[in-house]
């Protein structure tokens, strides 16, 4: 690369920071890696032209020279050489980046401890159910660790054996030389299959599978004032970790009722009253329907139909807080349909009283069905 301009070939500028240079290294090299590129020779300069670039951009000493006279070699010659002298191998530069060897870290292989699956299961509750809490039982068809093999797979009295290919660990490195230097890359071992232990006798129960599906019994406490909506987590009740790892968690997801005359929002609930006319215009008690059942509540005279009181807290108990929502009560004036010869006239009388005008095709019309009455 004599010559040639290390900051082009990282695409960076001349002032570009340690930090910056890494990073465009990083993007690079996997782009542009042999493995990734099997058998295309452009990509492999390429990637030996990235390697020499920041090894020169990245060694402080190196990089004021070329940044000084354009070369890192005092005769004039250009930096040259394998691309990987004293970087340890790519692996090598890969694992201070990535944190594992080119082709799998660590935090892959199948043999290491894994968590269980989450698991999902709805509840249908009533709407009491929800507002004062209920203790529900409930079945899940879900994977337990097989007790005949306490997990292990292997048949009762035998234990599984470390893979000899592997070592145990699931995964095989291979070594290859290329022309820009030795490579190492990991891959899952063939004989475990990435387990590092291998099972010569299965467990009869569970197959080698160290679980078995079961039906199982679950008893949930439901607190007072769910609603549809809300989740309930059930930690450690989900599927199995493998290898020694946590079980997953069961999510409860809460599905309520309607009520024929309680409608819930929030903590709140609201309901209607109807009263008669007369009632609304000379006021009444009124017997009201709460969750804690009957109360008695004062409507005062000329009560006006659509009006809403509140009766505070006769709502629904907070989950997991303090105190209840408060009860709506919207009160509805009935307006009579169908009013009686008797009815009609005392409705007269008090519209004259109130010094309203009656409209005459409605009071003749009345007059002439008393007369034929006393006919």
């Amino acid at each position: 690369m004599a010559n040639k301009d290390y900051y082009e070939v990282l695409g960076v500028s001349r002032d570009a920071s340690a930090d910056d240079i890494k990073k465009a290294y990083r993007k690079l090299a996997m782009k542009y890696h042999p493995d990734k590129n099997t058998g295309n020779k452009e990509a492999e300069e390429k990637f030996k032209d990235i390697n020499e670039a920041y090894q020169i951009l990245s060694d402080e000493e190196k990089k004021e020279q070329f940044d000084r006279y354009g070369t890192t070699d005092p005769n004039g010659g250009g930096f040259g050489g394998g691309g990987f002298s004293g970087m340890g191998g790519f692996e090598d530069i890969f694992d201070s980046f990535f944190g594992g060897g080119f082709g799998g870290s660590s935090r892959s292989r199948r043999n290491a401890p894994q968590r269980g699956a989450d698991l999902e299961y709805t509840v249908n509750l009533t709407f009491n159910e929800a507002v004062f809490g209920v203790e529900k039982e409930v079945n899940i068809a879900k994977n337990e660790t097989c007790e005949t093999c306490d997990g292990s797979g292997a048949k009762k009295g035998t234990s599984p054996k470390t893979c000899d290919k592997c070592g145990g660990t699931g995964q095989i490195k291979y070594q290859r030389s290329t022309p820009l230097g030795n490579f190492v890359s990991t891959a899952t071992c063939d004989k475990c299959g990435g387990e590092g232990k291998i099972i010569e006798e299965k467990c009869t129960t569970c197959h080698g599978k160290g679980t078995v599906r079961k039906n199982k019994k679950i008893s949930i406490n439901i607190p007072a004032g769910v609603d549809t909506g809300n989740v309930l987590p059930l930690r450690n009740q989900g599927e199995p970790g493998a290898n020694g790892g946590p079980n997953g968690d069961l999510y409860i997801n809460i599905r309520v009722a309607e009520h024929e005359k309680f409608k819930r929002k929030g903590f709140d609930l609201h309901i209607e009253e109807h009263i008669s006319f007369g009632k609304s215009v000379l006021g009444t008690e009124l017997k009201v329907v709460t969750i804690d059942g009957d109360v008695k509540y004062k409507i005062p005279e000329g009560t006006q139909s659509g009006t809403i009181f509140r009766l505070k807290g006769k709502g629904v108990q907070r989950v997991n807080g303090r105190g209840r929502g408060d009860q709506y009560v919207k009160v509805i004036v009935d307006i009579p349909k169908n009013l009686n010869d008797k009815q009609k006239q005392a409705l007269f009388n008090y519209m004259e009283a109130s010094g309203e005008k009656i409209d005459d095709d409605h009071k003749e019309s009345f007059m002439e069905k008393v007369k034929k009455t006393f006919k």
